[in-house]
């Protein structure tokens, strides 16, 4: 039985990136994440067998996430932008590279959130829940916004978000 990887597990192998080798429990993550404890469970489950999560120590397998975030997950997962709306930056205009790229006049990209302060033009986070679980975690929400200008970043912001996450993946 084949099993697709969905864009969720990316955010939860993401979550468990950021907790480094802190233990975690699947009902733990999954009200962190905004998941159901089956949703986080089904997802590890998806991870494991794309070879992405190692059962035996419980941990991400760094070196293929990260093959697949820098190289896989722009084609998997391309975001779909939308209208003018409120939200929360990403992208380029969101921790760490707003401090290194110039913001331009034209409205950031911000995942669709009605608590969010910025205007800007909707862009599809990975899953539903990106931007409660993001403002609850800050390291959390620079790693997918890092994702999010692979996915869809102009030559300079990718390489630089590529150059940030590989550093962040590796420590």
């Amino acid at each position: 039985m084949s099993m697709i990887l969905k864009p969720q597990d990316i955010v939860i192998l993401l979550k468990l990136v950021t907790l480094g080798n802190r233990p975690w429990s699947y009902s733990a993550l999954a009200l962190e994440l905004g998941m159901s404890p089956s949703e986080v469970h089904s997802g590890i489950k998806r991870a494991a067998a794309a070879r992405l999560f190692d059962t035996q120590r419980n941990v991400p397998l760094i070196r293929s996430l990260q093959e697949f975030l820098v190289h896989g997950v722009k084609y998997a997962y391309p975001p779909d932008r939308g209208q003018l709306t409120r939200g929360i930056p990403t992208c380029y205009a969101a921790p760490p590279l707003n401090s290194l790229i110039v913001q331009s006049d034209e409205p950031p990209p911000v995942w669709p959130d009605p608590d969010g302060t910025v205007r800007g033009y909707e862009f599809t986070p990975l899953y539903r829940s990106v931007p409660k679980a993001a403002v609850r975690d800050q390291a959390l929400y620079e790693l997918l916004a890092l994702v999010d200008a692979i996915r869809d970043g102009r030559a300079r912001e990718r390489e630089l978000a590529v150059k940030l996450l590989t550093e962040r993946l590796e420590q």
